[in-house]
């Protein structure tokens, strides 16, 4: 259910890292959590993020959820798309990427999830 290429975090956004670059999105859990989703807030680019901080909020017919970076790094694209089409998160999540990070310290993602403990954390 969970791609395997991605790592998770506990609260529910996953992370694509190839080299030093990065896609960040959420889970289908959280999806299905949120409802249908309504707004996106993102971060501008060249903003540095750091791990465990709030970089954005998601908005859904149920509630307001804030956005935790997995990783840190400077944030270099923001999917605009996405932001005019909010609800794409609800049909897609795993493949609708929120920001692409420049990653500063790959090691920080040691310690998500992997697939296996994601979907053992959600059941």
């Amino acid at each position: 259910m969970y791609p395997a290429d991605l790592k998770y975090t506990k609260d529910h956004e996953w992370v694509r890292i190839a080299g030093a670059e990065a896609q960040v999105g959420i889970t289908d859990y959280a999806q299905k959590q949120l409802g249908d989703v309504v707004y996106l807030e993102l971060p501008e680019i060249g903003r540095q993020i750091k791990k465990g901080e709030v970089f954005g909020t998601i908005e859904s017919v149920k509630a307001v959820s804030e956005l935790y970076a997995p990783v840190s790094g400077e944030v270099t694209q923001v999917n605009a798309s996405l932001t005019q089409k909010p609800e794409a998160v609800n049909k897609d999540p795993h493949g609708s990427w929120m920001i692409a990070v420049k990653v500063s310290d790959p090691g920080e993602a040691s310690d998500l999830f992997d697939a296996a403990k994601y979907t053992e954390l959600t059941k």
